[in-house]
């Protein structure tokens, strides 16, 4: 498989219709449920749909920009990254990502992270990134703030936010 970028634990590639179920079973994990639950997908359909949508924005270089994220050592499908308009602002995105439970806490969201946003600017020529937190994703905020993002305000109201606890901004120019 070709693999678009890596890091020293992570290998960065498009995604395939195979890894489908992983992605599924990935998303499905109450951390992930809980975090970003408009990311949880209703069945095994809706997820091949996503993979092909996704595929498809990659083979034509256009947002959003969602990629798999492997664990070099084993192959295994650990998690997501992306990219995504900001209401149609040129050069700034939002960037998102998780990593499976089993490999939380290791490290891999930081330098998933700082990867992402050097491709991104790389590739994109993106100036500003955000990133959206729920209140209470105190480990996000961590791995937000390592790469150099700063709080910039909070947003109440949004579609993905359930619980109508708020969502912390925060921004890093490039």
């Amino acid at each position: 498989m070709e693999y678009i970028f890596e890091t020293e634990h992570l290998k960065i590639r498009k995604f395939d219709i195979s890894d489908a179920q992983r992605l599924y079973e990935n998303h499905l994990e109450e951390e992930v449920k809980k975090w970003i639950p408009n990311e949880s997908y209703a069945d095994i359909e809706e997820t091949r749909d996503a993979v092909n949508f996704y595929v498809d924005c990659v083979n034509n270089k256009r947002l959003p920009y969602v990629l798999a994220v492997v664990l070099k050592e084993t192959g295994e499908l650990i998690g997501d990254t992306g990219i995504n308009e900001v209401d149609g602002a040129q050069g700034e995105v939002e960037i998102g990502y998780s990593i499976c439970k089993k490999h939380s806490g290791k490290g891999y969201a930081s330098e998933l992270l700082s990867a992402m946003i050097e491709f991104s600017v790389g590739n994109f020529g993106i100036k500003v990134l955000y990133g959206r937190v729920m209140r209470g994703n105190n480990a996000s905020v961590r791995v937000l703030e390592k790469n150099g993002f700063e709080f910039a305000g909070e947003e109440f109201g949004a579609e993905d936010d359930p619980y109508g606890n708020g969502m912390l901004i925060y921004k890093k120019q490039c």
